[in-house]
């Protein structure tokens, strides 16, 4: 289903997907093969995050907004790796 999601953010390092209600998210690690499928309270969770980031730090790019996410949002340990 992954592959189906439209793509909402490309970078160097991350990849961000989304469903078209924002229910399910998938955020990818490009450099070491991970991905965390987000749905439920942890797509919730993360949409909240996301635009908070995005807000505050309006100059950054994809890759500074996602690896905030990924380290400190704790998104990381929601990962498995590809494949």
């Amino acid at each position: 289903m992954a592959d189906t999601l439209p793509l909402i953010s490309d970078g160097e390092e991350f990849t961000l997907l989304a469903s078209d209600d924002q229910s399910h998210f998938v955020l990818r690690f490009k450099p070491d093969g991970l991905t965390a499928d987000l749905s439920g309270e942890d797509a919730e969770r993360f949409r909240g995050d996301y635009e908070t980031v995005k807000s505050q730090f309006p100059d950054w790019s994809s890759d500074q907004v996602l690896a905030q996410l990924w380290d400190q949002g704790g998104y990381s340990w929601l990962a498995a790796q590809d494949g």
